[in-house]
């Protein structure tokens, strides 16, 4: 299993552009109008993985975003661009947002880091992060 996750860190490592920064801004959650539709990355939306949309991330990277409220986290995976609201940097989708416990509020203050960037961060072998990870496809 883990290989696996070091496989797909740095499978996202390879298609991102995206400098180590983390990026701190707005995000809102998506999910029932969307489910089912293709995503700017060709696959299908699935509200029940740990996707988002974001313009800051390139497709295809994985991304450790933290609710900045009540600091919990989540591992989601860049499938769609967006969100196409003024002052947001993703749209995660509905499972992502639960996990952020940010489903009532809607909209909450995150930060955002390639997954790449923490990847030698003692807690990026958590168990919790391996989890996240296969929950995205």
């Amino acid at each position: 299993m883990r290989i696996l996750a070091i496989t797909l860190i740095f499978f996202g490592f390879a298609l991102s552009n995206t400098d180590c920064k983390e990026v701190e801004g707005y995000a809102s959650w998506y999910g029932k109008k969307f489910h089912g539709r293709k995503t700017a990355s060709g696959e299908i939306f699935n509200k029940y993985k740990y996707t988002a949309a974001s313009k800051v991330f390139p497709i295809n990277t994985y991304v450790l975003v933290r609710n900045l409220e009540n600091g919990k986290e989540v591992i989601v995976r860049i499938t769609d661009i967006g969100p196409f609201v003024k002052n947001r940097i993703l749209d995660l989708s509905k499972a992502s947002a639960e996990k952020l416990g940010m489903i009532h509020k809607g909209k909450v203050r995150v930060s955002a880091i390639p997954l790449y960037c923490v990847a030698d961060e003692e807690k990026s072998a958590d168990d919790e992060y391996l989890k996240d990870l296969l929950k995205t496809y």
